[in-house]
């Protein structure tokens, strides 16, 4: 019986012959971003890692399936945010993304590759990827869409564990992150240093209970507020528990995510130019 052969799909490992004869048909080409921050003690700071490994297997999958499609160098760093404090994190300034995306979509248009998926794993980059395409689609009418894998996971986590479950597991810290690294990553997690799930913490100035990354709480009101990370979450972890996580909610995630990125490429494909 003859062996599948898994079908190159990283730009960065592709040789330059190879180059020449695989882009020449203009592929599908994913672009994964992430970031390099704090996911709490228990998880490596490189969630870039995860949504490099996700266009990964969708790119093999759609390839598999008919679609060429390739995957290039990750972005590892994200747009700055909340995430600043952490000892070791690294981030560039919104403006600053926003020019290394158009810059590096550029370089793809330019030799004629013109058919690229972005996707997002960071909340951070959300805004300079849609400057970029924005920009992009006004002055060629072309579209740069983008996936975001974990506002995407976190619908999708209710039908994997019911709708109690998920609420009590989704947060930055716990799910989807910290499952997908269990299932993906497994020799990069310290089970040993998982947490505890904590409520928020409360601002020290205005003494309102915080409600997330930016917001807080008065009287029911909803009320913008400055704090980084650091002052409203736990070691990293938001109100999720993170030992409620698993490498099994981990396997149905990356399955399910992986089948919506290969799925959304050959729609994608079938609408624009090849």
């Amino acid at each position: 019986m003859a062996t599948k052969t898994t079908p190159l799909v990283h730009m960065g490992t592709i040789t330059g012959g190879e180059a020449r004869e695989i882009l020449e048909e203009n592929p599908v080409i994913l672009l994964p971003m992430g970031s390099h921050e704090d996911q709490g003690p228990h998880a490596p700071m490189g969630d870039y890692l995860l949504a490099e490994k996700i266009a990964e297997l969708a790119a093999i999958r759609a390839s598999e399936r008919g679609v060429r499609t390739l995957v290039a160098p990750v972005l590892p760093f994200g747009g700055a945010d909340w995430f600043g404090p952490m000892v070791g994190g690294i981030a560039i300034s919104q403006s600053t993304l926003t020019a290394v995306i158009a810059e590096m979509v550029d370089s793809l248009h330019r030799n004629g590759l013109t058919r690229i998926i972005v996707i997002n794993g960071h909340g951070g980059n959300v805004g300079p990827i849609s400057d970029v395409a924005r920009e992009l689609y006004q002055r060629e009418q072309i579209v740069l869409p983008s996936l975001y894998l974990w506002r995407i996971a976190y619908g999708l986590l209710p039908g994997i564990l019911g709708a109690e479950k998920a609420a009590a597991v989704a947060g930055h810290g716990a799910d989807p992150l910290t499952s997908l690294g269990l299932h993906l990553f497994p020799e990069l997690m310290r089970k040993d240093l998982i947490p505890a799930g904590q409520p928020l913490k409360r601002d020290p100035v205005l003494d309102l209970q915080f409600t997330g990354l930016g917001t807080a709480s008065f009287e029911g009101a909803e009320v913008a507020m400055p704090n980084e990370y650091d002052e409203v979450y736990n070691l990293g972890v938001a109100k999720g528990d993170p030992k409620l996580c698993s490498a099994e909610t981990g396997a149905a995630l990356s399955e399910r995510l992986t089948e919506i990125c290969a799925r959304f490429v050959a729609h994608f494909a079938s609408k624009v130019d090849g």
